[in-house]
């Protein structure tokens, strides 16, 4: 383990498409740590280059026509951009798992559920047969699947979307992995089993110190899982800070709008915010910030140059020419303000 006490460490990290319509820069720049223990929430508009980023991170964004061109995937001391594909394969799953945004499409239709999750273990943890198929269902047991040994034989169709995301969970914990990438995985579900999913990695992270990186467009998802934010937009990281104070003090203009379009309960009845326009073409972006077309704030300035990240305080940093002044309206305090 590093001294730090970071399990990951990305540097730097920008992953291009090569399309018809030009070079789209997914993921530009990227650089942020997670320790041990703790979760990340990664939100932002869809396409924001969210869920590419962690593809980057185990290697399995398409190429082509998808590259990582450059930067660092630092994993428990090692690069994991440098490794071989037989090394990272033995790193996927074991030490590093991924909940897939849409379990219908990441589970094979044609194999049980059980044969599924045995594969995992048979692979990694060398399990014989009847070992693995009991583990698989302990697992299913363990995310709350009722009749689980019954049910470890029936093919995905004969779940309900939850319990099919229950799998996936189920899946990406049978080698208790000490990463845990869960990309979106409440999207399509109704409010009363997404909180039942979110509880679950909640309990499951806490019991077994497993590291959660969280992709999600929710925000109220994040408050209630993430240790630590990043707001991306346009392949960059416009934001990171510890979730409270992001909540409570944003720094930048699109971090607040995206709080103003959570709806709030208590609040009077009345139309809900919308941050205008669309989110940019990042084949085609101009030279400036790629918000300031969208920014109710934008000066000439924000046209003209490309932002630069400020860091407002040791934990709380934001991609704004006006950073410290929106900082300070939103009540935040700067200390030794300096810039990367």
């Amino acid at each position: 383990m590093n001294n730090n006490g970071n399990l990951l460490e990305v540097k730097d990290l920008r992953t291009y498409f090569q399309t018809e319509d030009g070079l789209v820069k997914a993921v530009d720049g990227i650089s942020f740590n997670l320790k041990r223990g703790e979760t990340l929430g990664i939100v932002g508009e869809s396409g924001s280059g969210k869920s590419v980023t962690n593809l980057s991170i185990i290697r399995l964004v398409p190429d082509p026509p998808g590259k990582i061109v450059s930067g660092e995937v630092v994993f428990d001391g090692q690069d994991l951009l440098l490794l071989s594909n037989e090394s990272i394969r033995r790193i996927r799953g074991r030490r590093i798992a991924m909940i897939f945004q849409d379990p219908m499409t990441s589970l094979n239709p044609f194999l049980k559920i059980s044969r599924q999750l045995m594969e995992m273990t048979q692979l990694h943890l060398g399990h014989s047969r009847e070992q693995a198929h009991e583990h698989a269902v302990k697992m299913l047991e363990t995310v709350g699947i009722p009749d689980a040994r019954e049910r470890a034989d029936n093919y995905p169709h004969e779940f309900s979307g939850g319990m099919r995301q229950r799998v996936m969970i189920a899946m990406a914990l049978s080698c208790e992995p000490e990463l845990i990438i869960a990309d979106e995985p409440t999207t399509a579900l109704d409010v009363t089993i997404q909180a039942q999913i979110l509880e679950l990695i909640k309990r499951l992270k806490q019991e077994t110190g497993t590291s959660v990186i969280l992709i999600t467009h929710d925000l109220g998802v994040v408050a209630g899982m993430a240790d630590h934010v990043i707001v991306m937009y346009a392949g960059k990281i416009f934001e990171q800070a510890r979730t409270t104070e992001l909540f409570a003090t944003p720094g930048n203009p699109y971090t607040k709008g995206l709080l103003r379009s959570v709806p709030d309960p208590s609040a009077e009845q009345g139309k809900l915010y919308q941050i205008p326009g669309l989110p940019p073409d990042v084949a085609h972006l101009g030279p400036g910030c790629p918000f300031a077309p969208r920014c109710d704030r934008a000066e000439e300035i924000c046209h003209r140059e490309f932002p630069p990240f400020v860091q407002l305080n040791a934990d709380h940093c934001s991609l704004c020419h006006f950073a410290e002044e929106v900082f300070a309206e939103s009540g935040g305090k700067t200390s030794d303000t300096v810039q990367k």
